[in-house]
């Protein structure tokens, strides 16, 4: 292993983790060289195992021989393994939500919308969801409750982002993904690759979750709105379905992550038990 030996908080190696922003490590002007930083062993793990590029690691020195060893044995022996102790390392925002360990990473090719939606029966639209959280947690929905692969508009937040990653316990690389193209209609591109689309939506005319409907429908694309306004009245008009959580106590809404893991059990993993 290229152990490296860190003392400084200023040392240019912890440039990637602790001062480059999440614009700059996207590197839009070269996606070629586009970087993003896993955290915790098991996210780490995770996106080894869907074949992305480790550049460097920085961790804890005591998890070199501890919980991060599985990992580097994984990697290529000259990959920079940067060690620091903890005092140093918790100038760091929010290292210690890390396990200990960091990986910069290059960024995967994303495949494109037809290449994520070939053989997929259920899959989850995510229209400008800017919070990371979010974004992470419905990832882990999607992986557990029966989602096939996940389409996102380029204004919402980066899967790949540290906290969304984090978040989703390394399930976005679990679930295929990719952004919707740009200033096309893509309710379009979905009918046009078989897919009813279904709004979710606090509407009057909104179908009840579990009308049978639905549960009947091949290929599903279960579209999700922002945090604060919801769903553009474009879209929802341009899906074939609206579709609203019933819910009690007077309670509207439910948050956005929230609502996905209820519909995508109802919607996802029900139809597949169905069969």
């Amino acid at each position: 292993m290229n152990i490296i030996e860190i003392k400084d908080f200023a040392d240019p190696a912890l440039d990637i983790y602790a001062r480059l922003t999440e614009n700059q490590l996207v590197n839009r002007a070269d996606p070629d060289h586009a970087m993003f930083v896993a955290e915790s062993p098991l996210v780490i793990g995770r996106a080894l195992d869907a074949g992305c590029v480790p550049i460097s690691f920085l961790m804890e020195r005591k998890h070199v021989e501890g919980r991060g060893r599985e990992v580097l044995e994984r990697c290529a022996p000259d990959i920079p393994v940067y060690v620091a102790d903890l005092e140093v390392l918790t100038q760091l925002t929010g290292f210690h939500l890390t396990r200990g360990m960091l990986c910069a990473m290059y960024r995967p090719k994303l495949p494109t919308v037809q290449e994520v939606c070939t053989g997929a029966r259920r899959i989850a639209v995510l229209e400008n969801i800017m919070n990371p959280t979010n974004i992470g947690a419905i990832f882990r929905c999607a992986a557990a409750l029966g989602m096939d692969a996940v389409l996102l508009t380029e204004a919402g937040s980066d899967p790949l982002y540290r906290r969304a990653s984090r978040v989703s316990m390394g399930n976005v690389f679990l679930v295929p993904w990719t952004y919707l193209p740009q200033g096309e209609d893509w309710t379009q591109v979905l009918h046009e690759l078989g897919f009813v689309t279904v709004a979710m939506a606090l509407r009057d005319d909104s179908l009840q979750l579990h009308d049978p409907r639905l549960m009947q429908q091949e290929k599903l694309a279960v579209v999700l709105g922002t945090e604060g306004d919801g769903l553009a009245g474009d879209t929802i008009a341009q899906c074939d379905y609206t579709v609203k959580i019933p819910m009690s106590h007077g309670v509207d809404s439910l948050n956005v992550a929230a609502a996905s893991a209820v519909a995508f059990y109802q919607l996802g993993l029900m139809s597949q038990m169905g069969e």
